[in-house]
């Protein structure tokens, strides 16, 4: 299954190191990352988990909620964990789903056959609380995610959201922001755009961030 931005999520319900859960209703009405991994007790995996619960408190501040899965069962996950929380010096405190069965790998196609035929890839999924997949990035299994770029993500996707703005390129919290092209009415632009702006070409036109 091909999933697209705009698509629903596909709910499912698995076990975890939590316990079963009901993808949908575990998510309520928060942005989830769901991101998947090769396989328990693998050093760049490690790390990444150990960064995502690192990154709780900037998650909190979001209403973003993280999720994470590999292939190996919840008792696997749970004595994982135990290492992740040593190693990284943290708190696990998100689930870690159990797809023994790869039930949810392929219904998000988080296995690729030319790469591996049973593990799942680096594959992430931005949702938000519509249940709608707002951003995917895959990858290689030998390559650890930046989260940085899920939270600049996440502010920007959050920030379009709430106001008639596009984010430019290396956009943070706190840049400028453009005027996109489909606003044109000069009283329109005055409202929606308090603060002014400077047109750098016809087609490119930033403005300060609404909301600061």
């Amino acid at each position: 299954m091909t999933l697209r931005l705009g698509d629903t999520a596909p709910d499912f319900e698995q076990d975890s190191s939590i316990g079963s859960i009901r993808f949908h209703e575990w998510a309520g009405d928060a942005w989830v990352v769901l991101f998947s991994h090769p396989a328990d007790f693998t050093p760049v995996c490690t790390t990444e988990l150990g960064l995502t619960a690192k990154l709780k408190p900037e998650f909190d501040k979001r209403n973003v909620k993280a999720i994470a899965l590999s292939v190996d069962p919840a008792d696997a996950h749970k004595t994982w964990i135990k290492d992740i929380e040593e190693t990284q010096k943290t708190v696990v405190g998100f689930p870690i789903v159990a797809d023994s069965d790869r039930k949810v790998s392929t219904l998000y196609d988080m296995i690729h056959p030319e790469v591996s035929a049973t593990a799942t890839v680096r594959s992430l999924f931005v949702i938000d609380p519509n249940k709608k997949i707002r951003l995917t990035i895959t990858y290689p299994m030998s390559t650890g995610r930046n989260f940085d770029e899920v939270l600049r993500v996440i502010d920007a996707l959050q920030l379009t959201d709430g106001y008639t703005v596009a984010t430019p390129g290396n956009w943070k919290d706190g840049d400028d922001v453009i005027i996109p092209l489909t606003v044109q009415d000069p009283d329109v632009i005055k409202q929606k755009y308090p603060k002014g702006f400077r047109a750098e070409k016809p087609y490119l036109r930033l403005t300060p961030q609404p909301n600061k």
